[in-house]
């Protein structure tokens, strides 16, 4: 006799809600840096968060709003920060128009601080998917738990990875490539600092990967691009990669 088979129940998931989130990051961005389409559709945005948090079951969205509007401000001022730190060292950068509307790095700083502020009002979930809208889009990868200080750089942006206990402080410049990550991956280290900390004025290079929660990159230092680091850097070092180029002929 055969046995009945148990069936399965799955939970379901609104997957919808990832383009309702798209929408809302667009619009909250677009509202920081334009009056205009502040006043024609900040009303609108605030509705469209109230509706997301209401789908995940998130009570006091009223309160929450409230909270995080009165962000805005200092937001605003910490991203023109950034804005002035991208256009003072990328010498490609002609004017801050350019960083603003042009550059991936500095949208991705945006969305980082604004889902950061979220994750400090401890709202679950709108914040990591905030984020993957910003990896999504800018090929950056910036956990919304990582701290980051004012005027920071990051250049090219693409393949950037900042884990979540990150600490970055202030004036530094990153390239692409770049990972800040831990060490090893384990659940139970998941209340722990896993993530480097970058003291002030540090610059790394491309494809530079730091990991461990206990490393400490010192103020002012330089990272080679392609160095892989997992123990602390004084301050005001210079770390890099010494390797030879074989060249051969190519054969006829």
């Amino acid at each position: 006799m055969k046995q009945t088979e148990e069936k399965i129940v799955f939970k379901d998931y609104s997957m919808c809600l990832r383009d309702a989130v798209e929408t809302f990051t667009k619009d909250i961005i677009n509202n920081l840096f334009d009056a205009n389409h502040l006043a024609e559709k900040g009303a609108q945005t605030k509705h469209r968060f109230l509706k997301i948090l209401e789908r995940l079951s998130i009570e006091n969205g009223e309160d929450i709003w409230a909270t995080f509007e009165n962000s805005f401000v200092e937001i605003r001022q910490r991203l023109d920060l950034d804005a002035i730190a991208a256009e003072k060292n990328d010498p490609a950068a002609k004017s801050l128009e350019e960083v603003y509307l042009a550059y991936p790095g500095f949208y991705a700083i945006a969305v980082h601080r604004l889902s950061h502020q979220l994750l400090k009002q401890e709202v679950p979930v709108l914040p990591r998917m905030m984020s993957e809208f910003a990896h999504s889009t800018t090929g950056t990868d910036i956990h919304p738990g990582a701290e980051i200080g004012d005027s920071f750089f990051i250049d090219h942006a693409t393949g950037i990875v900042i884990g979540e206990t990150t600490h970055i402080k202030e004036n530094v410049q990153i390239f692409q490539g770049v990972t800040l990550g831990g060490i090893q991956v384990k659940k139970s280290l998941a209340s722990t600092k896993r993530h480097p900390t970058i003291e002030s004025g540090v610059v790394i290079y491309a494809n530079a990967t730091i990991l461990g929660g206990d490393v400490v990159i010192g103020k002012n230092s330089v990272i080679g691009a392609n160095v892989c680091i997992t123990e602390s850097v004084v301050e005001n070092s210079v770390v890099t990669v010494e390797s030879e180029n074989n060249i051969f002929q190519k054969r006829k």
